[in-house]
């Protein structure tokens, strides 16, 4: 049975003490740190390693230290990534947002003369743009309404993909599933489930390409291993650049359609 404790930790280091996440599981088998948008700095430490919190906290300290130029870095990323999307502000009628890798102008016209609201990407004198056009009876926010598109647009963009690159790799999944994952672009189970984020969408369409090969290379080789990434870069030899923008821009695509008060 598999059991995860988790807190929040002030460890300190030469460069100042770090606010970290710290979970400790009877799954992990090696320490590891990871930075992602919801719970910033996250550092996993084995069960069988550290028999009580005191202990997981020194080992940590320890871990980290040797990472924390690295772990700062990001952290300064984020930040930065972070007061972007705040200048930005809420999703709004003229204001940008990003679809396929690319900003858009989002314009909103509510008509009397349609039964339901539809959103199009037309393109305009000034750039592309996403315009939602509202019928009078709609009573969702502009939030729910965008979502309820992209995810249908990444349906179609992420079977599209498998379909290209499930037959030359000779793999099947056995069920896909498009989700709103906050650690994970994608994941394979050892059932042959495959799960992606719908979020994919809003990069570009390389990045989306690159998590399909990945999780379909799963299915041929479940680690990491140098056979696994031999697999992936034969069908997207540019993997790495893109996975690269996807640790770049996480903080954005997980930050668009914010929830509003």
């Amino acid at each position: 049975m598999t059991t995860t404790t988790e807190w929040r930790a002030s460890l300190q280091f030469a460069g100042g003490s770090l606010e970290c996440t710290l979970r400790r599981s009877t799954r992990a088998r090696h320490l590891r740190v990871t930075v992602d948008p919801q719970h910033v700095a996250i550092v996993t430490v084995p069960a069988r390693a550290a028999r009580n919190r005191g202990e997981a906290e020194r080992l940590a300290e320890s871990f980290v230290a040797e990472r924390e130029t690295w772990l700062r870095r990001h952290l300064a990323d984020q930040a930065r990534q972070r007061e972007e999307l705040e200048a930005l502000g809420p999703l709004r009628d003229g204001g940008p947002f990003r679809y396929r890798g690319e900003t858009h102008r989002l314009r909103v016209v509510a008509t009397a003369e349609r039964r339901r609201t539809t959103v199009s990407r037309e393109g305009g004198d000034a750039g592309d743009e996403l315009i939602v056009r509202l019928s009078m009876a709609e009573r969702r926010n502009l939030n729910t309404i965008m979502e309820a598109w992209l995810r249908e647009k990444a349906r179609v963009a992420i079977h599209r993909e498998i379909e290209r690159h499930a037959k030359a790799l000779a793999v099947a999944p056995a069920a896909i599933t498009i989700r709103d994952a906050r650690t994970r672009w994608g994941s394979c189970s050892r059932a042959r489930r495959l799960s992606f984020s719908w979020r994919l969408v809003l990069a570009p369409p390389e990045a989306l390409e690159t998590v399909v090969v990945h999780e379909l290379a799963h299915l041929r080789v479940f680690g990491h291993g140098p056979g696994f990434w031999a697999i992936v870069a034969s069908r997207r030899p540019d993997h790495r650049r893109w996975r690269q923008w996807l640790r770049d821009h996480a903080l954005e695509l997980h930050g668009a359609l914010a929830p509003v008060d």
